[in-house]
């Protein structure tokens, strides 16, 4: 890939929108692109965290897995976003594996080249900060989610939240569903199954598509307060 689509890829970043010409030619330079085929691992759990990587193109998975060595799909990352950074800036091993979905290409910076860029921009570091207090939020409330809501509701809300950055057709199976939504996938089969009668959403191999945004809201929330 050339530099210029490098800066152009940097520059659909929400981090480095804010970027002049010459900053990003600067930081494209520490950049190095990758390709990994479908179910590759990008890096595993516990290994140095030398590099973050944005997504040009393709999706990845993020994983974690328990003592008993089962994978919990705890995050998707598709283009033009960030992962890896949260074990960068803390200096730490990656906390989870992260494995590709499709064809994917990344465009990966090494902390140490990063962490001097940040030392003459300020302005990108406080944007950083900004991102991952986001990301932390929206872990905290998932977390919330799935210890105080039933079933129905988890997995409403993580269609609602895929949806939200895929559009309605969510190309994930029923186990990857269930993985996100912290549930078995014998019940993320009969939550769907009861979905797709009501016609709420529609599932073929591979994917399901909401039908009715509304009726999946409404049952994300719970039932009314008596």
């Amino acid at each position: 890939m050339a530099e210029t689509a490098r800066e152009e890829v940097l520059k659909q970043s929400l981090i480095f929108s804010s970027l002049n010409d010459r900053e990003l030619a600067e930081l494209t330079r520490f950049t190095i692109e990758r390709h990994f085929k479908p179910e590759e691992f990008i890096f595993w759990e516990g290994d140095t965290a030398d590099y973050f990587y944005i997504i040009i193109e393709g999706r990845i998975k993020v994983i974690k897995y328990s003592s008993s060595g089962k994978g919990f799909i705890i995050a998707f990352f598709g283009v033009g976003e960030m992962f890896g950074e949260v074990a960068v800036f803390e200096d730490k091993s990656y906390p989870a594996s992260a494995q590709t979905v499709v064809d994917t290409r990344i465009l990966g910076i090494k902390k140490e080249h990063f962490l001097s860029f940040l030392g003459n921009h300020p302005p990108v570091a406080l944007s950083i900060i900004s991102v991952l207090g986001g990301r932390l939020r929206d872990a905290q409330s998932r977390l919330k989610d799935m210890v105080g809501e039933r079933v129905e509701q988890r997995l409403a809300r993580t269609m609602l939240m895929l949806a939200s950055k895929m559009g309605p057709t969510l190309p994930f199976t029923r186990q990857e569903l269930a993985d996100m939504s912290g549930t078995t996938t014998e019940s993320a089969i009969r939550v769907t199954s009861r979905l797709k009668e009501r016609g709420i959403i529609k599932t073929v191999r591979g994917k399901i598509t909401i039908l009715d945004e509304t009726k999946l809201t409404l049952l994300s929330e719970g039932p009314p307060l008596i």
